[in-house]
Parts: structure tokens; sequence; C-alpha cells
């Protein structure tokens, strides 16, 4: 950290459990894809020039914030909440962002509490077809369109479900997440403009479902339909001129669709820390990436029942150093809650206080690094409580205040398996040279 930084250190389903396989509806599936007119494959992410904001897709101006908010916001964040995307009993439910609002209203985190700091970007637009054929094949992207406007409600996968209204939620999500890159820049810029090399971008987190890092380039998977983050790291790339892009991963579960989308990229350091052996089974230590993209994946699955110290140790050991030698122009996070110790789905035991610590360690490395833009992008949590929980203390740190966390409540958890993290984390470091 620079001297100036903050140091966070000191400062349902029938089975409530992660799903262990998923049957494909591959028949159905096939059919759409075969019938769509729109049937190809897109262009190979990350390849070509970086194209310059004016000539790529982005947000129009109607979509951005005035320049007093962008000048005066801490912690910028837009909500896509999806309420027709939903399925009684799914843990994949309206029910989750709600409940997030709900967590970040009785915390008084709201932009009412917190006039100027905490900024809602209210108008935002779908991401459009192209920009999420940057992350997926053209032929997946019209198959899932014509299964939502003709089959729908249906099982895409075993666990992963559409509704008709899936696919514009989808991309409405996606939208969010490149509306937030595009606030984070904007906001650089405008500071930059007034006071040029003394100031830092506002942090931005998009409250969107569904979730999006388990989606493949040709697929969906694990409650996922399109990449959001990964969309958000092409438009960071292609619309605002982000040669390095950074995308730290803390779900409970390996984000294989994101570690899939950028395997062979070097252009896009993909870290993820999540539950060793959990869904869907992806992540291990030995994945690190393809071709001119070796290296340039670092995944560190940490054993069952890890907690608050793995958590924080896995940050400071292996995702700061591969952050500062990467040195990314802007930092994304999939923020995933269900490592939460009240989290049905997996079986790690994050605190309340973790997602604080991480989230202010996560802000002080991009203020270090890249000028402080940094978005966080929701993907998994699925116990409401702990994911309001959570959620909210994230924001408190992205907006300088303590954590909120009732220690009443950690009261009886237990540590986790030390000496099986030190021996992952010290892999994980010979491996890529930390």
């Amino acid at each position: 950290m620079s001297s100036g930084a903050v140091d966070p250190r000191t400062s349902s389903l029938s089975d409530a459990r992660a799903p262990r396989g998923m049957t494909s509806s591959a028949l159905l599936l096939d059919a759409a894809l075969g019938r769509c007119a729109t049937a190809g494959r897109a262009p190979t992410p990350g390849r070509g020039p970086v194209r310059t904001r004016a000539s790529a897709t982005s947000s129009s101006s109607s979509d951005r914030l005035d320049d007093a908010s962008l000048l005066s916001a801490k912690l910028i964040y837009a909500s896509s909440p999806a309420m027709e995307h939903t399925r009684e009993g799914h843990p994949e439910s309206n029910l989750r962002v709600p409940a997030i609002l709900d967590a970040l209203a009785a915390a008084n985190l709201t932009p009412e509490a917190r006039a100027g700091e905490l900024v809602r970007l209210d108008a935002f637009a779908p991401a459009t077809r192209e920009q999420v054929m940057e992350v997926h094949t053209k032929n997946y992207v019209g198959g899932l369109n014509v299964l939502a406007k003709t089959r729908a409600p249906m099982d895409v996968t075993g666990d992963t479900y559409i509704t008709s209204a899936s696919y514009d939620a989808a991309l409405r999500g996606c939208g969010a997440a490149i509306a937030l890159v595009d606030a984070v820049c904007d906001a650089a810029e405008a500071r930059e403009s007034r006071q040029p090399g003394s100031s830092l971008a506002p942090a931005a987190f998009g409250l969107c479902r569904p979730p999006g890092h388990h989606a493949t380039p040709k697929s969906a998977m694990g409650f996922c339909l399109f990449g959001t983050v990964a969309a958000a790291a092409r438009h960071a790339q292609r619309a605002r001129g982000m040669a390095r892009v950074m995308i730290f991963d803390f779900d409970v579960h390996h984000g294989n669709g994101t570690n899939d989308i950028f395997r062979d990229d070097p252009s896009v350091l993909f870290v993820s820390t999540h539950e060793d052996g959990s869904f869907p089974g992806t992540g291990k230590m030995s994945d690190a990436g393809e071709g001119e993209g070796v290296g340039a994946t670092i995944n560190v699955p940490l054993p069952p029942g890890s907690g608050d110290a793995a958590a924080l140790a896995a940050f400071d050991d292996v995702v700061a150093p591969a952050a500062v030698r990467f040195s990314p122009d802007i930092v994304l996070v999939s923020a995933g809650y269900d490592a939460h110790w009240r989290d049905p789905l997996a079986g790690l035991s994050f605190r309340t206080g973790t997602y604080w610590r991480l989230s202010a360690r996560v802000k002080a490395l991009a203020d270090e690094l890249c000028g402080g833009r940094c978005v966080f992008l929701l993907e998994g949590g699925y116990d409401l409580t702990g994911l309001g929980e959570g959620v909210a203390d994230s924001f408190r740190a992205l907006l300088g205040d303590g954590s909120g966390e009732d220690p009443g409540a950690i009261a009886g958890l237990t540590d986790e398996p030390t000496e099986k993290v030190r021996r992952v984390l010290a892999e994980a470091k010979a491996m890529h040279q930390l």
C-alpha cells in the first residue's frame, strides 16, 4: 500500500446445499439454437485493437450522472432486481435485491441519509446484444432469447431456470454493470479535470441479478445467464480504453464462466478465492490459463470451513501481490456473499465483517494502482439476512465507515483449518511466483 492509503487490516430447492451436478436441457436448447437466425460465433474476445470511447457502443449521455454527483460521490450504485425473473422456492429469487435494499435502509445507507456521498444511478440502458456477444457466442445469445420468448418457464440447466422476462433481465443486469463502469470512469475524468493528479474515483456497486460468473461463452449454468462481470470488463476495454482489467471473485463458488471467457487472454487478470470441492468442481490451482493467458488466471481453492483469517490472508498473500504485479487500469469484483457462515449453499465461514475488510482492501488497492476505479457486481448470497448484512458492510467499507458487524452474532464461530490454509497459500504463491 502507498503511505497515504488506508490499511483495512486495522481500521428452496429441495436440498439446501450446493448443487453438485447439473443435467442440461440440451435437446431444447440445441433446438432453439438451431432455429435461431443469428447462429454463428462472436468475435474472439480480447483480440484486435482497443477502441476509443468515441468509437464504441456506450451509455447515452442521458444515462450519465451530472457533474455534481460525479464530483461528490464516494460510492455509486445501481439496482436491477429482476422481479419477474424468479421461481418459487428457488434460492436465486426476486427476494434477494429487496433484502439488500432493506438492509441498506435499516443501516441508513441510502442517498437520502448520505446525500452527496452515496449516489444512486437510476437511468441506465440494458446491454445490447453486441455487448454481451463480446463474451458469449452469437448462437447462445440468440438461442436464449428464443427459449425465453417461446418456451419459458423452463429449466435451461438442472438448476438454472428462465421465465419469459429472464433474457431481458439478464441484459438489464449487464447494462447496469456497464453503466457503473462508465460512471466510475466519468467520475475519474471529471475529478482529474478539476484537480489533476490528486483525486481518486469513487467505487461502484451493482445490485444486479441474475448473477453471471458461472455463465460460459456457450451456456447458462449455476443460476447464471450472461457473464455480467465479463461484459463489464470487455466494455471497460473496448469503450473506455482500459488496457488491463483485473477481476477478483470472492464468491464461495468458483467463477468458472469468467475463467473460461478469459482463459487465454493476458489483458484480463482473473483471481478467484472459493471453497475447494464445491460447485461446479472447477477452479483447481493448476488451472492458470492457457496460451497467451498462462499466468493471468489465479485460482485459490480454500479448504471447507475457512473463514475470516483465511479470506484476508488469501487477499494479502496472493490477490494483492498479483494485482500490484499486473497493474490494472480498473478492478472489477464478482461479489458473492454465499461464503457467509449463514448461507446454506456451501461451507465457508466468512463473517459479515469479512466483507467489510475485503471491500476496504479492494478499494485501498484500487486507490493505489488505478486511481480508485473499482466496480463491485453482485453474484451469490442466498441467506437473506447474511446477504443483506454482508452487502451493507461492503457499502460501509466503500464509504469509509466502520463495520456494522454484531460481535454477538459470531461468538460461536470456530476457526478455519489454519494449517491447511497456509499450505494452500504457500502453493499458490510458489506457483505464481508471488
